[in-house]
């Protein structure tokens, strides 16, 4: 019986597989060799696949443009890259050449807008739908983009009121989109989403305030779940909840075109993941094409916005294991050369796991092992697979073999930096508030002094590249 780390993985899944592969005993991500890279630039280390990003972007619209054409669907399909995954100008430029449309969450991303638009990579006839609650700021922002003469800007309505600001400030009209509120899944902590209108006021809230308003085309219906598309009956029965509002919607609005079906697909987070993509986006089409047919409406526009689908598998994270601890007769601890808290937080925050794999070492027997962090915070491990409630690693000894072992979290190229705080961007773009200091003067009066001023757009922009 062979003890391997590489006959572990030989037979348990399908290996080599898409995007990884060993050659001298080495790991490959993409084809690229990871061990020159740590060679070259040392560990802790974190890279992005460029390529990979144009060649998500091609398989999803293939799979919904073949399914829209097998089914003789009568409406187009549109790709958006949502900002929030990743906002570097590195990912925004590579986007760009695949001539994706644009989703925006909050007041940065116009400034973002603006930067590329600039800069020649963004035309103003690029669709441009924006999402996000919106404090005056941002729909301040949104409207002088449209006055600017961006004329395919989609501000997407979260609540009634956000109404009076385009109103106020759109110069001659524009486009909107309806937001729809989500039931969420029964295991979460509430029933429905804090984002959209409440799905019983949507068709009262259009014939009072928007039928007949020469300002407004509501020209999309969105919905969006947070668990993302999946193969369920709550997503099935929520994507049919927002077909019928569509579906209602359209026989008094004839200016509605195109419904938004927010949340994304999902990626790989294991090298057992399974998920059929053909499937599902079959019976997405099918489910909109059949809704619409029992209606008699004709069949609307598909716009999917896909963000960790997008950048996720285009990410990795490299580290050196520095030390092993024995801490009992069982658990193992490889302690690495940084923090998991601080480069991949969402594997502390909300357990997200990712594809882990040793770079070398790959001959070596293999053990049961737990990951430990650099800081001194005790949530600092990573210790269960997406597959397994255990991690196993190559053993290796640290007295006799001289190079270290290397690990890689692969697939981590969506939302962990803006989340993580890298170099002071935030997620979402929401800027830092300004930070006020209190103390007490030689009389006991309290003072009041500005430490820092809230983080401008700016400052941020120059982070992310632009």
């Amino acid at each position: 019986m062979t003890n391997r780390y590489f006959d572990l993985i030989d037979q348990t899944f399908y290996f080599p597989q898409e995007g990884f592969d060993i050659e001298s005993g080495h790991l490959l991500f993409n084809g690229v060799p990871l061990k020159y890279l740590i060679d070259k630039y040392g560990t802790p280390l974190k890279l992005t696949y460029l390529p990979k990003i144009g060649l998500q972007i091609k398989k999803a619209r293939n799979l919904f443009n073949r399914a829209i054409k097998a089914m003789g669907y009568g409406g187009k399909y549109h790709y958006c890259y949502c900002t929030k995954s990743n906002h570097f100008s590195y990912v925004l430029n590579e986007v760009l050449e695949h001539d994706v449309q644009i989703e925006t969450s909050s007041s940065f991303d116009i400034d973002m807008i603006r930067k590329l638009h600039a800069a020649g990579r963004l035309k103003k006839d690029k669709i441009i739908i924006n999402n996000g609650f919106k404090n005056r700021g941002y729909a301040e922002k949104i409207s002088s983009l449209i006055n600017d003469g961006f004329k395919n800007v989609i501000p997407v309505l979260d609540n009634k009121q956000e109404l009076d600001y385009y109103e106020e400030m759109v110069q001659g009209s524009c486009n909107i989109g309806i937001r729809v509120a989500t039931e969420e899944e029964p295991n979460f902590e509430f029933y429905t989403s804090r984002l959209g209108i409440r799905n019983s006021e949507v068709l009262n809230f259009y014939k009072e305030r928007l039928k007949g308003n020469k300002k407004f085309k509501v020209t999309m219906l969105h919905f969006f779940v947070d668990t993302g598309i999946k193969d369920s009956l709550y997503y099935w029965g929520e994507l049919k909840k927002a077909l019928k509002i569509y579906c209602e919607l359209k026989k008094v609005c004839k200016d509605l075109k195109a419904i938004n079906i927010g949340g994304g697909m999902p990626i790989r987070n294991s090298l057992g993941f399974e998920y059929d993509y053909k499937y599902m986006i079959r019976e997405i089409v099918s489910n909109i094409s059949q809704a619409c047919e029992e209606e008699g409406i004709q069949e609307p526009d598909i716009y999917t916005e896909f963000g960790k689908y997008t950048v996720g598998e285009s990410g990795a994270h490299i580290f050196s294991v520095l030390s092993q601890k024995l801490q009992n007769d069982s658990e193992m601890w490889y302690m690495i050369d940084n923090s998991l808290m601080a480069t991949l937080p969402d594997s502390w925050g909300i357990g997200e796991r990712f594809i882990l794999l040793p770079i070398n070492k790959w001959e070596n027997e293999y053990r049961r092992v737990n990951i430990g962090g650099l800081s001194c915070d005790n949530s600092d491990y990573y210790n269960s697979e997406v597959h397994e409630s255990q991690v196993y690693l190559p053993a290796y000894d640290p007295k006799t073999e001289a190079e270290p072992l290397y690990l890689g979290f692969f697939h981590t190229g969506a939302y962990q930096d803006s989340i993580s705080g890298y170099g002071g961007i935030k997620h979402c773009l929401i800027p830092s508030p300004k930070h006020v200091l209190i103390d007490k003067d030689e009389q006991g009066n309290l003072v009041d002094i500005l430490y820092k001023e809230e983080q401008s757009a700016e400052e941020m922009l120059r982070i992310l590249g632009y």
